[in-house]
């Protein structure tokens, strides 16, 4: 049998692009050797948000009383519960997807993919048994895995990986959480938020690395109130699991400390999955990782494609899925529009939440623009303050010569939601002015989008003007 497409993987790049090639009017298929959804619906992006928001109610109930509202007893997470909810949230996701390649015409093919000659697809079965499968076009989509480092070699039960964290049956007394990007900063604000004594350890000089510095330094502050060790500009030598609990040597700048704890998290990065995938026998480059395309997505082989994370660009779900539909849509003959990586939004599931888009102002220096800084704190937003939290601000990088919106940081509750008015105004051209007027409801944490934009202009009203 032979198709238009066949797309290996069924992650947010695989799923999002093998539905969109049906919609026009390609036969298409999608060989999956796991869960569909892939890594981000299973394994990632969703189960963690369902994992993130029982910690958020256990906090809410903590605190009741700062909302009038009294409990009686005594409260405690459960944790395999917890766990028992969000696996139940991603098996819901993953078979909405299933139902959606049964509506949308695409098939669906279990098993493990190889490339072989003449654009041929061999998938084997979970029985070992083998089937070749011809198309027109084929799409890699096989994301990514956790990474691991030579020191830090996951067993599975003393030092794990994100996999792991999210389906343990027993809450850990304490943790060692390696690596302070997006992944290793939200399971170590879920388990410190339920109990577990967390240090978080970063190599680099402040905690979520590539964000803005002000927003780094916020969401350690609010680490640290939690009690939670935050242990920067340090790295993991070691890890001793000979004894009942791990020992971690870690070198600081004062020199080598251990550290005890039940569990090591290593939240290093990922590692593409490329390998037994058949690239050299069909002549695809790659290197360090990376399968090398253009911009749309074109191998240098005719008619094989490359989505996600297995290629150059920001290794997260939403980009992988607007590749997939650039790329199906070209290949259907349409003129899609490019993706632009410079008005990507960057995420952070923490209470509080981290977004952002486009440069910080470290970069934006350093590309050498003369800034207008507008920034406006959630201290001052009446939202905040009636939800109980006005901690964070919102901060806007204006270029001073040509008013364009260079970028935006942001720090506080629900501001993942928010990051997508800067995308959109940057996509759309509007300069930092137009932000003023554009009225916002009150009242709404978005006002401080207005607010941050007016403060850059010496306009603002519910904050004095620097």
């Amino acid at each position: 049998m032979e198709y238009d497409i066949i797309i290996i993987g069924s992650g947010p790049g695989g799923y999002v692009a093998g539905i969109r090639a049906a919609q026009l009017g390609m036969k298409t298929a999608v060989v999956e050797r796991a869960e569909i959804g892939g890594i981000c619906l299973n394994w990632g992006c969703i189960p963690t948000k369902a994992l993130l928001k029982s910690a958020q109610v256990f906090n809410y109930a903590n605190h009741a009383s700062a909302y009038g509202i009294g409990i009686d007893g005594q409260i405690t997470a459960d944790l395999p519960s917890i766990v028992e909810r969000s696996r139940g949230v991603a098996a819901q996701m993953s078979k909405g997807v299933e139902f959606l390649f049964k509506k949308n015409g695409v098939e669906l093919i279990r098993g493990t993919a190889v490339l072989t000659s003449g654009k041929t697809v061999k998938v084997t079965d979970s029985d070992g048994n083998s089937e070749e499968y011809k198309a027109k076009n084929i799409i890699l989509a096989t994301g990514a895995r956790s990474k691991e480092l030579p020191n830090l070699k996951q067993d599975g039960k003393k030092i794990i990986g994100y996999r792991q964290a999210m389906t343990l049956t027993r809450q850990p007394e304490s943790m060692v959480v390696v690596g302070s990007g997006a992944i290793g900063s939200e399971f170590a604000y879920f388990y410190q938020s339920l109990g577990t004594k967390v240090t978080l350890v970063e190599f680099l000089p402040n905690i979520i690395p590539l964000e803005d510095e002000e927003a780094s330094k916020n969401l350690a502050r609010a680490f640290k109130k939690m009690k939670m060790k935050v242990m920067t500009g340090s790295a993991v030598k070691s890890v001793d699991t000979s004894g009942d609990n791990c020992v971690v040597t870690i070198e600081t700048k004062k020199g080598e400390v251990n550290v005890e704890a039940d569990v090591v998290l290593s939240a290093v990065g990922v590692t593409t999955n490329l390998e037994n995938l058949g690239l050299d026998d069909a002549g695809v480059k790659y290197e360090n990782g990376k399968i090398e395309v253009d911009e749309y997505y074109r191998t240098n082989v005719e008619g094989i494609y490359a989505i996600g994370d297995i290629v150059h660009g920001p290794a997260l779900a939403h980009v992988a899925s607007r590749e997939g539909i650039v790329c199906v849509e070209k290949i259907a003959g349409h003129s899609p529009e490019t993706v632009d990586y410079g008005n990507i939004p960057a995420c952070t599931y923490t209470t509080p939440e981290v977004a952002s888009v486009g440069m910080n102002e470290a970069a934006a220096l350093e590309k050498g623009h003369e800034l207008r800084i507008g920034k406006f704190p959630f201290k001052a937003s009446g939202k905040a303050a009636a939800g109980g939290n006005n901690d964070g601000f919102v901060k806007l990088i204006i270029d001073a010569k040509t008013d364009d919106i260079l970028g935006c940081s942001m720090v506080g509750d629900n501001v993942t939601e928010m990051i997508s008015e800067i995308v959109a105004a940057r996509k759309a051209g509007m300069k930092g002015y137009d932000l003023i007027s554009a009225v916002h409801p009150h009242p709404t944490m978005s006002e401080a989008v207005m607010e941050a934009a007016a403060a850059a202009y010496g306009e603002a009203i519910h904050i004095l003007n620097a």
